[in-house]
């Protein structure tokens, strides 16, 4: 038998481990030490791996083949065999051999301890009621059409909103309905707007329009296709030629942050420390909500800053005759209002007009298309207001909501079909988003049925939830699914950190989005850090950089901080008792932490964490500047987490090293070419539009999803944060084809978490 035999204890660090009794938040430590080697055989002293997964409770095993009874026979002989124990088969799992349908010897025990538990599957109320209607309605080419979707198609004149539910066919409906347009009314294309929000999806509806059977190449080309910064912009340069020219544009985010750190400056803001990045994502919100510098009030500290950054960066930007992305779509408004005679023009030549992704719509961008379409009244909006999530960059979901009280003959089509996922995700997925108040009551159901429904499990913590999300997808691997089959959806990047870390140290090809960056470049993170660092190091002058700004030195007092080192001949750590012209209580804290930099290495990372946290101050900055200009990812948020990790590592060092190889692991695969065939790692809101056979969703507790921004605002008496989180949960789920794992972790940031309340009616 060898290999095949499972072990149910171990030998770690020279003391003896048992499945049946080891607490939970040791499992992943354990796990991972096992593959390194480190974990031997109670018997043999031969090393042996962990492995578990989402189905798979816990077990060692030998890493060779062999004749390993013994060692059975010395586990058992500690402890008496289950009623499960004797002969079994076993299946092959990454290297280990695990006995199929055998619990590990004390599983009641593990169970109570909640070191593992099985997976449950979400109860499906509805029952699924095949369809007797076949998409046979031809109208144009080979575009076969539903019922609902020929209605959609067909509707060609005054106002009509699509409510397209997921998977509802709605890029379909759209390019059917420009080709039924163009080639069935003989409706002249250059009259017609097909507005997007991507460039992408701009360039794939046309193309599909183009590709269909029976139609004009020459006509579709001549079709406006185009996101509405890219149709706007076209209009501004037209008319003010000299004004908006490729080079005036402010295309990067770093030319931005000069501008607003250029006035900054004159607040006395650090460049370190002040979120430049969040007060720019402010700016462009007030703009998209049609709120211009000179007509927004303040409130509070933050808005105060801000706005005062505001008004600086429109005039530099006006002083240089320069603009951003945002002002294509404002002063393009700005141009309709003061020259009525332009937008006449336009509403003269643009007679029909079709707005995708009607949901995702903003103020400014819905008041265009409004004065617009306002001679024609053809306006054909399509979207599904479930959807909406995009509230932080401005979008309204209240403009699709109200759109019967603007467009008062407006017709309503409603997309009930879902053709991408099988019947228990959809309904479940319609049980979720039905407790939502303010949206269109509507009926969704699946094209077809599978036996396997969604799950929900529950590991012990965010490392344990990556390792079985990993290891359940080689499993599946294992039988015959490929890497692009699978998708991991978080709420926020943060969510993210455990599960990229153990795909990179996986063989699973994985790719993440562009703008992702480490979580431990994180300025709070980076901060804290520097502590450690210097302790390891105390030489060490990027740490000294950071640590001057979590003690609100200002960076200047680098450089003298080098030249006393050099001067008196010492470390930079003993150089910081020596500066001067430092603030009596900057001195005094100073005074107080130099001694604990060179103990901080004798402890383990997790108790170095307590120590700078409380001991050393880093409390103080963490309360003062933690949550400066984010309501979503906190600074002490942020600490949990990277304690959650430093749990792993005994000595400074080591967590150090893991750190600075997970930096290097982001920046590398910045630079590599993408794999074809990989797992995708990406946000909710990234993975809007797209669709995978297998979707597991990470973190489904209160204060992940939905958000404790969300709680924190239903607490204030504000429900439609908490909507939004729920039509998040929703879009996460239904972009899931056949598989659905929806991931509740017992502990979140060290502390005992709640199931998703989203969830709780339906599991």
């Amino acid at each position: 038998m060898g290999g095949d035999l499972f072990l149910d204890c171990a030998k770690f660090k020279k003391e003896t481990v048992r499945l049946s009794t080891i607490t939970p938040d040791s499992l992943q430590k354990l796990y991972e030490n096992s593959l390194r080697g480190y974990v031997r055989c109670a018997h043999c002293d031969n090393p042996v791996k962990l492995y578990f997964s989402m189905n798979t409770p816990p077990a060692f095993s030998h890493f060779e083949n062999g004749d390993f009874t013994d060692c059975e026979i010395a586990c058992l002989t500690v402890e008496k065999p289950s009623a499960a124990a004797g002969h079994h088969a076993y299946a092959e799992r990454n290297g280990f051999r695990i006995p199929k349908g055998r619990a590990i010897t004390g599983v009641s025990t593990i169970e109570k301890e909640k070191v593992w538990d099985e997976p449950k599957p979400i109860r499906i109320i509805e029952s699924y009621h095949p369809s007797n209607e076949l998409l046979s309605h031809k109208l144009i080419g080979e575009i076969s059409l539903n019922t609902d979707q020929e209605r959609a198609v067909t509707a060609v004149h005054g106002s009509l909103l699509v409510l397209a539910g997921a998977g509802s066919g709605k890029t379909r409906v759209l390019t059917a309905r420009a080709a039924h347009m163009i080639q069935t009314h003989q409706i002249e294309p250059e009259s017609m707007m097909l507005v997007t929000f991507t460039s992408k999806a701009a360039r794939e509806m046309k193309d599909r329009i183009i590709m269909i059977n029976g139609l004009s190449s020459n006509k579709t080309k001549r079709l406006l296709t185009g996101t509405f910064h890219s149709i706007f912009y076209k209009i501004l340069s037209f008319h003010q030629p000299g004004k908006w020219q490729g080079p005036n544009l402010i295309k990067w985010d770093w030319q931005k942050e000069q501008y607003v750190k250029q006035a900054g400056k004159e607040l006395g803001l650090d460049e370190k420390e002040f979120p430049y990045d969040q007060a720019l994502q402010q700016i462009s919100f007030w703009k998209n909500t049609l709120l211009p510098e000179e007509k927004f009030v303040p409130k509070g500290d933050w808005e105060e800053k801000v706005h005062f950054l505001y008004r600086h960066y429109e005039k530099l930007k006006h002083e240089r005759d320069q603009f951003d992305f945002d002002d294509m779509l404002l002063k393009c408004y700005e141009l309709f209002k003061q020259e009525p005679h332009i937008l006449k023009k336009y509403q003269e030549r643009f007679h029909y007009f079709l707005v995708d992704e009607f949901q995702d719509i903003n103020p400014i961008q819905y008041e265009m298309i409004k004065m617009l379409s306002a001679k024609s009244g053809n306006l054909c909006a399509v979207g599904d207001d479930d959807q909406s999530i995009y509230a932080f960059r401005g979008s309204d979901p209240s403009i699709i909501l109200n759109f019967k009280k603007d467009f008062p003959n407006a017709e309503i089509v409603h997309l009930k079909k879902n053709y991408r996922s099988s019947h228990p995700i959809v309904s479940t997925a319609k049980q979720i988003i039905s407790l939502n108040k303010h949206r269109y009551q509507k009926e969704i159901t699946a094209h077809y049925e599978r036996k396997e429904g969604p799950v929900v499990f529950s590991p012990y913590d965010e490392e344990v939830e990556a390792t079985m999300i990993v290891n359940d997808m080689k499993e599946k691997m294992e039988n015959g699914a490929s890497p692009e089959d699978f998708a991991i959806l978080y709420r926020t990047h943060a969510n993210g950190r455990a599960v990229f870390e153990r795909l990179h140290q996986s063989s699973i090809p994985f790719v993440m989005e562009q703008d992702h960056s480490s979580f431990y470049d994180r300025r709070i993170v980076k901060n804290l850090l520097a502590f450690m660092r210097l302790s390891l190091n105390p030489d060490h002058s990027e740490a000294a950089s950071h640590l001057l700004s979590a003690l609100f030195i200002k960076q200047s007092a680098l450089n003298d901080l080098k030249a006393l080192s050099i001067f008196h001949d010492c470390t930079l750590v003993e150089a910081l008792g020596k500066l001067s012209n430092l603030l009596p209580f900057q001195q005094k804290k100073l005074n107080q932490i130099i001694p604990h930099f060179s103990k901080l290495q004798r402890y383990p990372p997790a108790t170095a964490i307590e120590i700078i946290e409380k001991d050393m101050g880093f409390d103080d900055y963490v309360k003062k500047r933690g949550n400066e200009g984010n309501a979503i990812e906190k600074g002490s948020d942020e600490i949990k987490d990277l304690k959650v990790v430093a749990k792993k590592f005994d000595d400074l060092a080591s967590f150090l090293e893991h750190i600075d190889h997970m930096r290097a692991a982001v920046q590398e695969r910045r630079n590599l070419e993408k794999p074809k065939k990989a797992v995708q790692l990406m946000t909710i809101h990234r993975a809007k539009g797209l669709e995978f056979k297998n979707v597991y969703i990470v973190g489904a507790v209160d204060g992940s999803l939905p958000h404790d921004f969300a709680l924190e605002s239903l607490r204030k008496g504000e429900n439609a944060p908490l909507e939004e989180e729920r039509r998040l949960l929703y879009v996460a789920m239904t972009r899931a084809k056949h598989g659905l794992y929806v991931s509740m972790p017992t502990m979140r940031r060290g502390r005992k978490a709640n199931p998703s309340r989203f969830l709780r009616p339906i599991i």
